[in-house]
């Protein structure tokens, strides 16, 4: 499964499997770095400031770590098991940091099914050198209704006062 339809589709409780897997992609702009500050409100200059970015460990601007998490629970909320999963628990290892340009992809295998509708699923993440970024597993409850919906279209968003 991938993220590159312009419907939503779910894979229900009963149709997931031990060993499945899907994929979500996404690559980082300035204006992902920008909107992720503005709606979390963390402003480390790590992010946002080349200038204090380039006597950091990092020596250059880096995402956020939990934009990398986030495109996890876009992949779980989309892609597998999709519309209808209620997100449990996660978590999460950074490996590397994630740099401006960066093409993101988000590995889901489902590891195993529980009880009441439960699936543990592996999360990897890794760059387009196949470098891991971040690793982890979430617990979430699969929808048990099929459904199949257009991706909504979300407003354009302009940043303005940016320098």
């Amino acid at each position: 499964m991938s993220d590159t339809l312009d419907t939503l589709e779910n894979i229900t409780y009963d149709e997931l499997n031990e060993g499945d897997t899907a994929t979500f992609t996404r690559t980082l702009s300035e204006d992902d770095l920008v909107l992720f500050a503005a709606v979390s409100g963390d402003v480390n200059p790590v992010h946002l400031d080349p200038e204090y970015a380039s006597h950091s460990m990092f020596k250059e601007r880096v995402a956020h770590g939990m934009w990398s998490g986030a495109l996890v629970s876009a992949a779980l909320a989309t892609v597998m098991p999709g519309p209808g999963t209620v997100y449990l628990e996660q978590s999460l290892s950074f490996k590397r940091p994630a740099k401006l340009g960066d093409t993101l992809t988000v590995g889901l295998t489902v590891l195993r099914k529980a009880p009441k509708n439960r699936v543990v699923l592996k999360c990897d993440v890794t760059n387009q050198n196949n470098q891991k970024v971040v690793t982890g597993e979430a617990r979430v409850i699969a929808p048990t209704e099929k459904v199949s919906l257009y991706k909504p279209t979300l407003p354009k968003i302009t940043i303005e006062g940016r320098d």
